[in-house]
């Protein structure tokens, strides 16, 4: 099916632009961009070298996908931002491509970008993350699946956040956000297991409570956070979610967020 591109459109005809793809007057794209099947890009988003977008993404006005990253590193590299299948983007986003030109900024599916979202160089995002209006996550974090950041949140360099995390309005961390869980508050702590939103993906009773059981070893106990994850490990029944939160916490670099 061929694509609706307005005249009013500033796109090089060196970019790669799927099928059945509209794009309104006066967006700009790029020489070295592809724009998957299926896309709709909104007036003035501006898709900028490096980009590579996937099926079905909207991305609305303002936006701008493949920005320079702001890197006091970077030195023209060409970097590529990789942004996969059916992401809503909303009006005034900005994304950095990465560093370095073996580096890459990435975005999964299915995420949902709300209103003034930042996301800086060489940060990793899974698949079906809700980014409220106006967060702002720094370069080199890694975000996992189903994490749902309130407005404003702001995520410092090199953080790591979990799987079906809950972070709430407002919340500034620079530590790791354990899968999971609600982190809340400033200075962040520890808020709970995100029970609610484990059940809405159908996380059964039992396992919710091992989970509970687990992180209270890891916030609540009297010995150090490894050495908590090794109780984890001996005592509470094991299956893919206390896998997840025991490998989490081991590969950390930063820490954990702490309880209190």
């Amino acid at each position: 099916m061929m694509s609706n591109i307005s005249d009013k459109a500033l796109v090089s005809p060196r970019a790669k632009i799927g099928n059945n793809v509209t794009i309104y007057p006066f967006a700009y794209i790029e020489d070295d961009v592809v724009v998957g099947d299926n896309c709709v890009i909104y007036p003035y988003v501006s898709i900028m070298n490096g980009t590579r977008l996937g099926n079905g993404n909207k991305v609305f006005q303002n936006t701008v996908l493949g920005a320079e990253p702001q890197d006091f590193n970077y030195r023209g590299d060409a970097s590529q931002l990789i942004i996969g299948d059916e992401n809503i983007i909303r009006e005034n986003v900005v994304i950095n491509r990465a560093t370095f030109s073996d580096g890459k900024t990435v975005i999964g599916n299915r995420n949902f970008l709300m209103e003034g979202v930042h996301i800086s160089h060489d940060t990793k995002i899974g698949t079906m993350n809700v980014f409220g209006y106006g967060t702002k996550i720094a370069g080199d974090c890694e975000i996992g699946d189903r994490t749902i950041f309130s407005s404003g949140v702001i995520a410092n360099p090199g953080a790591r956040v979990g799987d079906a995390v809950m972070i709430q309005s407002g919340t500034r961390f620079s530590k790791d956000v354990p899968p999971f869980i609600v982190a809340t508050d400033n200075p962040v702590r520890y808020g709970g297991v995100n029970s609610t939103i484990l059940r809405n993906y159908d996380v059964d009773e039992k396992t919710i409570a091992h989970i509970a059981n687990a992180y209270r070893l890891i916030f609540h106990g009297q010995t150090s956070v490894f050495d908590a994850v090794n109780q984890v490990v001996d005592q509470v029944p094991d299956g893919p979610e206390i896998q997840n939160i025991v490998n989490f916490i081991r590969a950390t670099k930063l820490g954990i967020i702490s309880k209190m």
